[in-house]
């Protein structure tokens, strides 16, 4: 074996400074999934001390449950209708094992549950504002909610535009900035239909909808108002955390399964197709690894023969001149020298234009395969290149 100062003035040649990325390289590590692997049924939320189980858990993640809807902010519990449900800050999941369409979870209609208990739901109001000019302050507000819940009559209602739109499925109308907000989130498929008109509120004004609450100020502009919590203590649901006990904490990478690399029984050595630009990691007559390379373009033709592993550097600066140019490649990683005159296996961040010939006569390889086949090798490992 040649001593390591002897190769030290050859490390730099034979690598690739030309290409620039042109498409992704189609490259594979061959895996497979543990059998015993699943995900999670239940997690644990530390930022509310609740957890997400079952099918409530698969519909939190299906529909981006964070962004949408918040984290819980109670257990589980029953309502008085017998379905199971639970609280998240801006809703509440209903657990409907009969439903005939499937859809098992269901999307409470929160916004009913602010409504006005003395509120006649036949009354219709004469306008979309508030007339209320006689009493305190406080007794005008609330006056004013409670209008805001009547159904506009047709004499109130204005021409559609795009600030403002009449929905005649609750007979209410939406305007401005609660418009574009409802319009920008998908409308009656996220929030619903309006159920009320704006009102005022010690400075704040509201509009309640079937799935949910808006607020706006003029300096904050629209927010969804986290009713979850609101309507947890209205029903008198605790939102005391919870142990977490053996539970996951949530991350998503809990529902990646992992790799776990084939096996063989086998010598552990490499392939190189000149002809198809192509690598395996063998053990015996097993498959291991495989992914697209670029060897030596013509003229620094990647030479084909039996070789094996010389020497392994985790990174090297790669400097000097080769054919008139020079070059300054720094950190090359994972480099394996396979060859006496510096022909080497090794990773490839500046081009991803694998599976064409690119290089001075290197093996080049995708960054985390070259970082994996550094790891899977050692000195001496069989590296055959061929056409």
């Amino acid at each position: 074996m040649p001593r390591v100062a002897q190769l030290v003035g050859l490390f730099a040649l034979l690598i690739s400074l030309i290409g620039t990325p042109l498409a992704a390289s189609a490259q594979q590590i061959t895996s497979t999934t543990p059998s015993n692997w699943s995900p999670p049924r239940t997690v644990y939320i530390p930022e509310t001390g609740q957890s997400i189980d079952g099918v409530f858990l698969d519909f939190w993640r299906a529909n981006n449950g964070i962004a949408n809807y918040g984290y819980p902010v109670t257990p589980e519990f029953t309502m008085a209708d017998g379905h199971v449900a639970q609280y998240y800050q801006y809703a509440r999941y209903e657990y409907w094992p009969e439903a005939g369409d499937g859809q098992v979870v269901r999307l409470g209609s929160i916004g009913d549950d602010l409504r006005p208990k003395s509120l006649q739901r036949n009354s219709v109001a004469s306008t979309g504002e508030s007339d209320v000019k006689t009493g305190t302050s406080a007794n005008a507000e609330v006056a004013q909610m409670t209008r805001a819940w009547l159904p506009l009559d047709k004499e109130s209602r204005k021409k559609n535009s795009d600030t403002y739109a009449y929905i005649k499925e609750s007979k209410h109308s939406i305007s401005n900035g609660f418009k574009t907000w409802w319009d920008m989130t998908g409308g009656t498929a996220y929030l619903g239909n309006p159920l009320t008109q704006e009102y005022a509120l010690k400075g704040t004004t509201y509009q309640v909808f079937e799935r949910g609450q808006l607020a706006w100020e003029k300096d904050k502009g629209v927010w969804l108002v986290p009713l979850g919590n609101v309507l947890a203590q209205q029903h008198q649901v605790s939102t005391d955390p919870v142990a977490q006990g053996n539970l996951p904490a949530y991350s998503e990478e809990l529902f990646v399964a992992p790799k776990q690399q084939k096996k063989g029984n086998g010598e552990r050595w490499i392939e190189v197709n000149l002809s198809t630009q192509y690598l395996i990691a063998w053990e015996g007559d097993v498959s291991i690894a495989e992914t697209y390379v670029s060897t030596g373009r013509p003229g620094f033709d990647t030479p084909p023969g039996t070789y094996h592993v010389l020497v392994k550097l985790e990174s090297q600066t790669m400097e000097g001149v080769l054919g008139g140019e020079y070059y300054n490649v720094p950190d090359v990683p994972w480099v394996q020298y396979f060859t006496n005159y510096g022909h080497a296996l090794h990773g490839t961040y500046w081009h991803n234009n694998f599976g064409a010939v690119m290089s001075h006569g290197c093996v080049n390889l995708p960054m985390d395969f070259a970082e994996w086949l550094y790891g899977w090798t050692s000195i001496g490992t069989r590296v055959e290149i061929h056409y």
